[in-house]
Formats: structure tokens, sequence, C-alpha cells
């Protein structure tokens, strides 16, 4: 009864999905999109900062299947509402491949969070490219408050989780 009648409430925007009532409230939706669109940002904001740094940066398109325990290619997701499709949802964000010496190369996985905290199974997903040797560092890309602005910072994995 209680779905129902937030079915019918203004503060709550429902989808019917296979006949049954799903319930969000519309606060809520605001702050995801906010949140969503925020996280866009300082991933571009990322990309900008590594290419002045002189890297080649690349959206990463593949994903670690755990269970399995390989490479896989990220899945895409698509909004039939919008009839958009967002690729690009590999983890980590980013590869950048900057130049070491002679002909060889480093090649560095690049995750951007705004707080800079992994859930436990990116840890994981982090350790096994780490230990198959896809990259050769993976850095967490984080927000750093001095004063009133916002610069980036950019800890390195293997510093931070695997002491």
């Amino acid at each position: 009864m209680k779905k129902i009648e937030k079915a019918n409430s203004s503060e709550y925007e429902t989808d019917w999905i296979e006949g049954k009532p799903i319930s969000k409230k519309k606060t809520e939706i605001k702050k995801g999109k906010l949140s969503k669109a925020r996280g866009a940002r300082f991933e571009l904001k990322v990309r900008h900062n590594l290419e002045e740094k002189g890297k080649v940066i690349d959206k990463w398109n593949n994903n670690v299947d755990l269970e399995n325990d390989k490479l896989i290619i990220a899945k895409k997701k698509f909004n039939p509402y919008l009839r958009a499709m967002t690729l690009g949802t590999g983890f980590p964000d980013f590869v950048a491949i900057t130049h070491v010496r002679d002909e060889l190369y480093g090649v560095i996985g690049v995750e951007c969070k705004t707080n800079g905290t992994l859930s436990k199974v990116e840890k994981e997903k982090c350790k096994w490219y780490l230990e198959k040797k896809i990259f050769s560092q993976i850095w967490i890309a984080k927000v750093k408050k001095v004063g009133r602005k916002s610069e980036i910072e950019y800890v390195d994995f293997k510093e931070r989780y695997m002491r």
C-alpha cells in the first residue's frame, strides 16, 4: 500500500518496471544528476591536466572480470529514455602513456575520484592490473582544496594501498 501512495505522491518519481512501482525521491534524483555532472567535469579537468604535463591520454574501455581472472571489454550503458549510449565505462578511467627514454614508455592507469577513496572491488582490480603488468603504475586523481581553489592531486596506488 505504501508503494502505491508513493506512486501518487508529488515528491516521488515512479517508474513502472514489470508491473511493479519503483519510487525515487525527486530530491535524490537531482542530487544524483548533479554528482554525475560534477564527476564528469572533474574527469575532463584531469584529462586536460595530464595532457598539459606531456602525457598521451586515452579513455580506457576495458574492465577486469575478477571471477574469471581476465580482461574484458567494458559494458556500454544504454538509456532508453534519452536514446543515448554511454561509452568508456571501463576501469580505470584513463590510460596515460609517457615517454621514459629511447623506445621505452610508461603505461599508467588513472582513476578519477573526487574524494580519493576506492571501493574494495576497485582495489582488487588495481592489484590485478599491477600483478598482470598491464599498467606500470595506477594513479588516483583526487581534489585537493587550497584555500578557495581546488587542485588535482595524484596518489600512487602502490604507495597508498600496497604497503
